[in-house]
C-alpha cells in the first residue's frame, strides 16, 4: 500500500518534524506547507490524507480549509484544545479530529498551584522589594493557602488534577462542569465564583465557554487563576474588578491576544503575574504529549481505532479515494 499522505502544521523546522515523525517509517509521507500562512495551508491540503494540527492555533481546519482537503481522512491536533478548529465542518465530511487529553494535566496543575501560591505569599512583589534595596518584612501581609475555598472551573484531566493538589494542602476545594454531577464537590457555577477565596480556571474554550467566568461575580478580595483560554473569561471586566480592587489578584498563562500586546492594561497592573501560555511545557508533558500523537498516527494509518475523537465521527480511519 502506497504511504498516508501527512501533512505537518506545527511551528517546526521541516527535519526536526521529519526526525519526530520516523517512527511511522515509510507508512507516511510527511510534507510541511511552504510557509506558515493561511494561502500555503490551502495549497498544501488537496493531497493531505491525514493532518497534524498546530498547536499555536495559526494554522487551523476551518469550513474552508475542510473543503480544500477532499482526500482527508483524519486529524490530529496535539493538545489538548481544539479550538480554531470547524468540528462540524469535518464531521460533516467524515473526518475525525482527536486530541491529547491528559498529557499536560500534571503541568498545568502544578503551575495553577504554584502560581496561587505566588499570588498569596506575594513572592514578586516581594523580589522586587529587595531587588530595589527595600525590607518590607510589614507591608506586603503575605497569606497563606490552608483552609481557603478553591474553586476549579472545569473538570477536566487537568482540573481533577488541580482539585487533588489543592485538598492535599488542605483546602476546600469545590468545582463546576458543563455536566451537572452528583457529587458532593460540584457545586453551581454562580455559587463557585461568589464563594471561592481562589478561582482555577482550566475549562476548554468552545462558544459555551467563551465569556464563561465574569470577575465581577467573585467574591469580593479573592485571586483568579486562568490556565485554559483567555477568551474563557471576560478580559475587560477582569481589568476592571483588578483596578476597582474587587479581585485582588490574578494569574494568568493565557490571554484574548497572545502574545500580550504592547500597551495591554494587564502589564502594569499590581498583583497580577504574567506567564507567557507555558503552564503546560514542561519535558516531561512533551515527551506524554508525543507519544500520545503517535500512538494514534500509527493507529490510523494500521486500521486500528484512533483514541480521544472530540468531533462525534467514527474513530476508525478510513482512506478515501481520489
Amino acid at each position: 500500500m502506497s504511504p498516508w499522505n501527512l501533512l505537518a502544521l506545527p511551528p517546526l523546522p521541516e527535519e526536526l518534524m521529519r526526525r519526530l515523525l520516523a517512527p511511522l517509517g515509510d507508512r507516511v509521507s510527511v510534507r510541511v506547507p511552504a510557509s506558515r500562512d493561511r494561502d500555503a495551508l490551502l495549497a498544501a491540503l488537496p493531497e493531505a490524507e491525514i493532518v497534524l494540527g498546530d498547536w499555536t492555533g495559526t494554522l487551523v481546519l476551518d469550513a474552508e480549509a475542510v473543503k480544500a482537503a477532499p482526500l482527508l481522512a483524519f486529524a490530529q491536533q496535539p493538545s489538548v484544545g481544539v479550538d480554531g478548529h470547524d468540528l462540524g465542518a469535518l464531521a460533516a465530511a467524515g473526518v475525525p479530529l482527536a486530541n491529547t487529553p491528559g498529557v499536560s494535566a500534571v503541568a498545568v496543575s502544578e503551575w495553577c498551584l504554584a502560581a496561587t501560591l505566588a499570588l498569596l505569599r506575594k513572592l514578586a512583589a516581594a523580589d522586587s522589594a529587595v531587588r530595589a534595596g527595600e525590607w518590607p518584612q510589614q507591608g506586603l501581609q503575605p497569606g497563606e493557602l490552608r483552609g481557603r475555598r478553591v474553586g476549579v472551573v472545569g473538570y477536566g484531566p487537568i482540573g481533577a488534577t488541580s482539585a487533588g493538589l489543592f485538598r492535599a494542602l488542605g483546602c476546600h476545594v469545590t468545582y463546576w462542569t458543563r455536566t451537572p454531577r452528583e457529587d458532593p464537590g460540584y457545586e453551581p457555577l454562580e455559587t463557585l465564583l461568589a464563594e471561592s477565596d481562589v478561582v482555577v480556571v482550566v475549562i476548554a474554550l468552545s462558544d459555551e465557554t467563551r465569556g464563561l467566568v465574569d470577575p465581577g461575580r467573585m467574591k469580593r478580595g479573592a485571586l483568579l487563576v486562568n490556565a485554559a483560554r483567555g477568551g474563557v473569561v471576560d478580559q475587560p471586566a477582569l481589568v476592571a474588578a483588578l483596578r476597582e480592587g474587587h479581585v485582588s489578584g490574578a494569574a494568568l498563562d493565557v490571554f484574548d491576544e497572545e502574545p500580550l500586546p504592547a500597551g495591554d492594561p494587564l502589564r502594569d497592573l499590581p498583583g497580577v503575574l504574567l506567564s507567557p501560555h507555558v503552564a503546560g511545557v514542561t519535558p516531561e508533558a512533551t515527551g506524554r504529549l508525543l507519544a500520545a500523537t503517535l500512538d494514534n498516527l500509527a493507529a490510523a494509518v494500521e486500521g486500528r481505532e484512533v483514541d480521544h475523537v472530540v468531533n462525534g465521527v467514527s474513530p476508525m480511519i478510513r482512506r478515501k479515494l481520489a
